[in-house]
């Protein structure tokens, strides 16, 4: 033993295995399974944000899953603190398992990140709504004349991007990009650090989304929404979100039919997917692959 702590560290696309792998290792290990999955963070939304089951929790330690309310906003610097505790509280001889499918969780896990204060709701809603009808030049002219340094950049000015910006400066009087300079290191610096990233076949991925809403359908993910919606969140929240809360509420609201509602978020589920591997692809190259094979997450 040289008193080393241990991670393992497991990313993938949603679907593809990354839970049951990890109650595999940590079961094997005595591990603790950490969440690093942005919206398995949010309470009242296990089944349509595919969180472990309860049985599945009582298999293995799970911590940070389901530990935010719905109603408020997390941001990675929030995440990455509440693994710090973990870090800090947790056994040393027994391995954090991380695993999700939020890329920019594992980067700021391993390489740091830029800890920006939290920023209020109705100032993000303000830059929103001032921004939704701009086209992308427009909406780099409005970035540039108020945050220089962080127009300078961005390659594509694409809403989210911008919206961050001008939130950050309007809330905080600071660019962007000054605290992205003064970023804080990785929390597994001097760690043993086991990476895997699970890359199932494309067209299996495909079948068990499809498959995978299906079954959240008649499993509760319909009485979660409701649950969400009786809150009467702010739409612009995270949780509202989720792939799955936008279908089914639309189906509540008599928008959508039924099948209309699944089909949507099945393709939104797809969409996601894809957008996920093209991140991992280009951030997370040197990853050991994995094709699980196995029951997806």
């Amino acid at each position: 033993m040289t008193g080393q702590r241990r991670a393992v560290l497991i990313a993938g696309p949603t679907a593809s295995g990354k839970s049951a792998l990890a109650i595999t290792r940590a079961i094997a290990s005595d591990g603790i399974i950490v969440n690093a999955d942005s919206m398995q963070l949010y309470d009242t939304l296990r089944v349509v944000t595919a969180r472990p089951s309860i049985e599945d929790e009582s298999r293995a330690e799970h911590v940070l899953y389901g530990s935010v309310p719905a109603a408020q906003r997390f941001s990675t610097g929030q995440w990455l603190r509440a693994v710090q505790d973990v870090v800090a509280t947790s056994d040393p001889a027994r391995p954090l398992i991380f695993v999700g499918g939020t890329g920019l969780y594992f980067d700021a896990l391993i390489n740091g990140f830029a800890d920006v204060p939290g920023i209020p709701d109705h100032v993000v809603l303000e830059v929103q709504q001032e921004i939704q009808a701009l086209d992308e030049s427009e909406r780099m002219r409005l970035l540039s004349a108020e945050d220089p340094e962080t127009a300078g950049r961005l390659k594509v000015a694409d809403p989210q991007r911008v919206i961050r910006a001008l939130a950050v400066k309007r809330a905080t009087g600071r660019a962007l990009s000054s605290f992205q300079e003064d970023q804080q290191p990785g929390v597994l610096g001097g760690w043993e650090i086991e990476r895997l990233l699970l890359w199932p076949d494309r067209e299996l991925l495909r079948t068990r989304i499809g498959e995978r809403f299906e079954a959240m359908f008649e499993s509760g993910a319909v009485e979660e929404v409701e649950a969400l919606l009786a809150q009467r969140p702010d739409p612009s929240l995270p949780a509202m979100k989720a792939i799955g809360v936008p279908e089914i509420s639309g189906w509540l609201a008599g928008r959508l039919s039924r099948a209309e509602a699944m089909e949507r978020a099945i393709i939104a589920t797809r969409q996601y997917a894809k957008r996920q591997r093209t991140w991992f692809r280009n951030r997370m190259g040197d990853w050991p692959r994995s094709d699980p094979g196995g029951a997806a997450s």
